[in-house]
């Protein structure tokens, strides 16, 4: 049994050393290294190159590096019937948390206004809101928006949160299903996007959606660029439907330089890094999982195949 770690980015290295200070005698290799194919056992991936996985004929596990899995089944050549495990990191959550506040505090203190005048040398003071007085959507309740929405209510929003099946949080009002979805945009001053990426939640960030916010809403993106319909954005915030909206993620990634979103002021962008994966604490739940795996045992984080998450 062995591991291979397959990602298209300049950390694989950082994995396997990560992975070998905890196991020292784990057998692991990196995809681009000559490797007994046949010997692997769990693939231990990150947007990995499409059709790469098929070529482990004794596959048992599909380990993902990080919370999402929707890159998995975009791969149509991927195995269908080998178990994906996700990344449950308490350190994720938490960071995903501070961006979104950090993000939501530089939109009611003007920070992204002032930062374009000063561009332009101009001085146009601004008024600015006051943390009691905004109230912040969380769609999508799972580890990451669970925590998020229960850390903004601690600071002094009013919080409110979305989800597929309905979620109890303190302090937080929910809503959930297709029913609950409407109110819930109705009275959002800052829409933040957590949900998985599925069939369901595909394009969910369009136009309809925009138009069922109050106007002059804020929105936030910092879940999966597929979730967002691009030219619906940049419809709404020419029309002054939404006042902005800072985006973490994209259909592509790196965003190619033609992409109307780099020149569009109203937009603020970082490159896919509001949260990522912490080898400390991720490192031992792979471990925990190729131990069960080598036992017959259940998976921890074992994704629904029908749900997608």
């Amino acid at each position: 049994m062995a591991i291979v770690i397959i990602r298209q980015d300049d950390k694989i290295d950082v994995w396997k050393q990560a992975l070998l200070s905890k196991a020292p005698n784990l057998k692991v290799f990196s995809y681009l290294e000559e490797h007994p194919k046949e010997e692997i056992t769990m693939a231990l991936i990150w947007k990995h190159p499409k059709g790469s996985l098929g070529k482990y004929p004794n596959l048992k596990c599909i380990a993902s590096a990080g919370a999402g899995v929707d890159y998995i089944f975009e791969d149509q050549e991927a195995p269908q019937n080998v178990p994906i495990t996700r990344v449950v990191d308490p350190f994720l959550a938490s960071d995903m948390s501070e961006h979104v506040l950090a993000v939501i505090l530089a939109e009611i203190k003007n920070f992204n206004a002032y930062k374009i005048q000063q561009v332009s040398r101009e001085w146009n003071p601004k008024n600015y809101k006051r943390i009691k007085d905004v109230r912040v959507g969380i769609m999508g309740l799972g580890e990451l928006g669970s925590l998020t929405a229960l850390d903004l209510e601690k600071v002094g929003f009013s919080v409110q949160g979305w989800s597929k099946t309905k979620k109890n949080l303190k302090n937080v009002s929910t809503f959930s299903g297709k029913e609950g979805l409407k109110p819930f945009l109705n009275t959002s001053q800052i829409l933040v996007c957590l949900l998985p990426l599925t069939p369901e939640t595909e394009g969910i960030l369009n136009k309809d959606l925009f138009l069922q916010l109050p106007k002059g809403a804020y929105v936030i993106n910092v879940a999966r660029g597929g979730h967002m319909v691009d030219n619906d954005l940049i419809e709404a915030l020419d029309k002054n439907l939404l006042s902005g909206a800072c985006l973490d993620v994209y259909h592509q990634e790196p965003l190619p330089k033609e992409h109307p979103f780099w020149r569009h002021p109203k937009i603020f962008m970082t490159p896919h890094y509001a949260s990522v994966s912490d080898t400390t604490s991720v490192v031992p739940q792979i471990l925990e999982n190729y131990r069960r795996l080598q036992k017959g045992e259940g998976l921890l984080n074992q994704v629904d195949r029908k749900k997608r998450y």
